[in-house]
């Protein structure tokens, strides 16, 4: 298990943040999370982080939200299977990307987040889950998913111990960005 978050080795995985899996989230707990995410993403392309992220069946559950999705540097790859790592295009991606770090990111927790988190586990990742930009419509089934994936090796954490530990040092435009958006 890796500790450590290094840009270099760091691949954020956004899954299925969709508008019709947020209309049937708590709104004060989606709004959070999504703001933590929007903050993952802003520090990711500061750091030169790879980003992969997927969309669920976007015929019946929507695009990725906004601002979520204005601040990919990709389009989110369409899937089927609830683990990213069973769809060719992602699972691809991320292999691509060069990294083996994954900081796990969306929804729904105990789901498609869980299978992501297994799977990576399995070909050898590391995965970092913020616990605080993870999100289920129950509690019970947010709390049985970080529980699965904390029991499968992954490092469950929070958004902000994720962005201060990718950047390393209280100095420079993204610690001073970062730093202002989290207030």
């Amino acid at each position: 298990m890796n500790l450590e978050l290094s840009p270099a080795e760091t691949a954020l995985v956004v899954v299925d943040f969709q508008e019709r899996l947020c209309d049937a989230m708590p709104r004060e707990v989606l709004e959070r999370h999504a703001r933590n995410v929007t903050h993952l993403l802003t520090l990711a392309a500061r750091l030169d982080v790879a980003v992969v992220a997927t969309e669920q069946y976007p015929k019946g559950l929507g695009p990725t939200i906004e601002p979520v999705r204005a601040l990919l540097p990709n389009a989110p790859l369409e899937k089927i299977e609830f683990s990213a790592m069973r769809n060719a295009g992602a699972a691809a991606a991320l292999r691509e990307s060069g990294r083996k770090t994954a900081v796990l990111v969306g929804m729904e927790t105990h789901v498609c987040v869980f299978q992501t988190a297994r799977d990576l586990l399995a070909a050898g990742w590391h995965v970092h889950v913020p616990a605080d930009a993870v999100v289920s419509r129950a509690k019970a089934n947010w709390r049985v998913g970080l529980d699965l994936m904390r029991s499968a090796g992954a490092v469950v954490t929070s958004t902000e111990a994720a962005l201060f530990d990718l950047l390393k040092e209280a100095k420079g435009d993204a610690f001073k960005e970062v730093s202002k958006r989290i207030r």
